[in-house]
């Protein structure tokens, strides 16, 4: 496919828009916050369906917010989510990364959470963010990185889960190990100032476990990612099938942990 093009694994399940709606500023964009200051203009791209868009909407309130999306229907939720807490500072648009329609330097801040991953060209939407940041400005990334998440015990097909949703993902023409290449990314979209960080959202209480798991195992059944899966040849929706089963018996752990890595990046514009 070409560079620029990729089809988003996850889709918009409900089990996936079920994750999405988890996220805040707080778990999802703690590194960002302290910069933030009322009366900035953001874009945040990528938004879903808003949680965290209307948080940092209401950190710069009165100043405007504008989300995007690839997606009209996440839009409409995300800006449900935002008349919910009364907030009138949040505009929405669909857009694509490589290629913003904004005029440069509109925007103190722009965000992306979970977003480069998925693109077909990291390194152009890295470009186009800078594009559309004014001058000592912000571009703030945050990605996961599935190769080096990690879990205990070690419970019998989530190896497997976590081969078949890397290669699925690749051939998507997305990169699952993202967050270790953000620095390097951002470098190439011609970035000098940049403070790298990383963190980590940890499932291990009864409760998480429960729903990280339950979540995942209707993922990898039901969700646009388990067709892109078999359609490509990744997996067998027999494989498919265990796997979930692996997902619900590592959630039925009593001494269950996982953990996922995240890079995160603040780049001066």
């Amino acid at each position: 496919m070409p560079k620029e093009t990729a089809v988003y694994t996850h889709g918009h399940h409900e089990s996936v828009l079920r994750s999405h709606r988890w996220r805040t500023a707080a778990n999802s964009a703690a590194y960002l916050i302290g910069e933030l200051r009322p009366g900035m203009a953001v874009l945040d791209v990528g938004c879903g369906p808003g949680t965290i868009t209307a948080d940092l909407a209401a950190l710069v309130a009165p100043g405007p917010v504008t989300a995007v999306d690839s997606s009209p229907g996440v839009l409409a939720q995300a800006a449900g989510a935002a008349a919910e807490r009364g907030l009138d500072n949040v505009t929405f648009a669909t857009a694509d990364v490589h290629a913003l329609d904004y005029q440069d330097d509109s925007f103190d801040v722009v965000h992306a959470h979970q977003v480069l991953q998925h693109v077909g060209d990291p390194v152009q939407a890295l470009r186009e963010m800078r594009r559309v940041c004014r001058p000592g400005g912000l571009v703030a990334a945050r990605d996961s990185d599935y190769a080096a998440m990690t879990w205990y015990p070690e419970v019998p097909g989530l190896t497997e889960w976590l081969e078949v949703y890397r290669r699925t993902a690749r051939a998507n023409g997305g990169e699952p190990d993202a967050g270790r290449r953000l620095v390097s990314w951002a470098r190439q979209a011609g970035f000098t100032d940049i403070t790298p960080t990383a963190a980590a959202w940890c499932f291990a209480t009864p409760e998480s476990r429960a729903w990280w798991s339950t979540m995942w195992a209707e993922r990898t059944t039901g969700s646009p990612y388990a067709g892109r899966a078999v359609e490509g040849g990744h997996a067998s929706a027999e494989q498919l099938t265990e796997i979930a089963g692996a997902w619900h018996a590592w959630g039925a752990e009593d001494d269950g942990w996982f953990m996922v890595p995240h890079g995160e990046l603040l780049c001066r514009a």
